[in-house]
């Protein structure tokens, strides 16, 4: 209850209920042996029971008294003396001693809280001496050995305490070093990945374009005086862009995603459906229409990402029992729909940035000359529409 006290956790919460149940459950049982053991004493141990109940219930309502150490003493202060004055009258008051230690111990800075426990053990067996008529052992050893059973408990859960928080800093601190870890891993792969694509591309692509390129100036240098060896250079320049474009190819087939390995962008969506629809509480269905064209890889890979995305957004905001993904091939263009029958949104109040959202699907498809629109309302579910034009017919166009 003051600075130092650790922050109340379940545990803790019904310790101390337990602790106040007890300490109002000896006051009543003392006020109770008082009125039928026909005791002279008994209306004033009564009146002093409820006095040290009373004092005694104040202070968990206080909430300076849990934020104040200074104000904490006072109130233990205020029950010990409704104690002592409960003491005189009855000898039963001297179980109530035992509750009384954990409170000072607790409370207390570690020093006064052992002076406290020891001046209430002091008048505990003062009193039950007084009241039996002399010291006996039993008057000794019952409030010592309570507050040696106190003292080892409360030293006990602090130690606990201490080595659980020491714990919890250390498993922070194991966290942040791994997710410091893996970012330092991820962005030494993606270093790595750029230095051998660029060693790719400076062997192959970038030589080949040379190689185009001076090729080309010696036919500019052959005409018009010897055009048959202008046009060698020229076949030559040809074939050398043939071979170019396969190596393009190879580079976009290389960074192609894992989903598009081995089968066509209609085989993804439909493994990708039915992967949503088996970790999610969420009925996933793909359908596929027109006759499948070839796509570049870049427009298969901008449909596969706008579907995952869109899928993901369902699955995490949308509270949707079930979404469609619609893949339709025109004649000229093809189209991705994804509809979902959640909650829905306003797309005006939707943000605009980062990671795989509306913004990022927009420009993605943009890139490639298409187009993205979202019809959603509060109410009425989701849909996403995405549509890209099939590129020109071009025999030597990368696919």
């Amino acid at each position: 209850m003051h600075t130092t006290t650790p922050p109340p956790t379940p545990t803790t919460q019904a310790l101390a209920w337990c602790l106040h149940l007890l300490i109002v459950g000896l006051l009543a049982l003392a006020a109770v042996r008082a009125v039928t053991g026909d005791h002279a004493s008994a209306g004033a141990t009564v009146a002093a029971a409820s006095v040290c109940a009373l004092v005694y219930a104040i202070g968990p309502l206080l909430p300076v008294i849990r934020r104040s150490r200074w104000a904490a003493a006072g109130w233990l202060a205020a029950v010990g003396v409704a104690w002592l004055v409960l003491l005189v009258f009855a000898a039963d008051g001297v179980w109530v001693a035992f509750p009384l230690y954990f409170l000072q111990l607790h409370l207390l800075p570690r020093a006064a809280g052992l002076s406290a426990v020891t001046a209430t053990a002091a008048a505990a067996i003062t009193a039950f001496a007084v009241h039996q008529g002399g010291f006996t052992p039993a008057a000794v050893i019952g409030p010592a050995l309570g507050a040696a059973v106190a003292v080892a408990v409360v030293r006990g859960y602090q130690t606990l305490y201490r080595e659980s928080d020491r714990r919890r800093e250390l498993i922070a601190e194991l966290t942040a070093t791994r997710a410091d870890l893996a970012e330092v891993q991820h962005a030494a792969g993606v270093l790595a990945e750029r230095e051998r694509l660029a060693r790719e591309i400076h062997d192959t692509l970038a030589q080949g374009l040379s190689s185009i390129q001076l090729l080309l100036r010696a036919a500019e240098r052959a005409l018009p005086g010897t055009p048959e060896h202008a046009a060698r250079y020229v076949v030559q320049a040809r074939q050398a862009t043939v071979d170019n474009l396969a190596e393009a190819r190879r580079f976009v087939a290389a960074l192609a995603p894992p989903a598009l390995d081995g089968t066509t962008l209609g085989g993804a969506l439909e493994r990708l459906c039915a992967t949503t629809s088996a970790r999610h509480p969420i009925t996933a269905r793909c359908h596929l229409g027109g006759v499948a064209v070839p796509l570049p890889t870049a427009h298969d890979v901008a449909l596969l990402r706008v579907a995952q995305s869109a899928l993901a957004n369902t699955v995490q905001h949308a509270r949707a029992g079930s979404v469609d993904v619609t893949l339709g091939y025109g004649r000229d263009d093809v189209t991705l729909e994804v509809a979902d029958d959640g909650t829905g949104f306003d797309p005006a109040d939707a943000p605009e940035s980062g990671g795989f959202g509306l913004a990022a699907m927009r420009a993605r498809l943009a890139s490639l000359g298409g187009e993205f629109t979202v019809e959603s309302a509060h109410g009425h579910g989701t849909t996403l529409l995405a549509r890209l034009p099939f590129p020109h017919t071009d025999p030597e166009a990368p696919r």
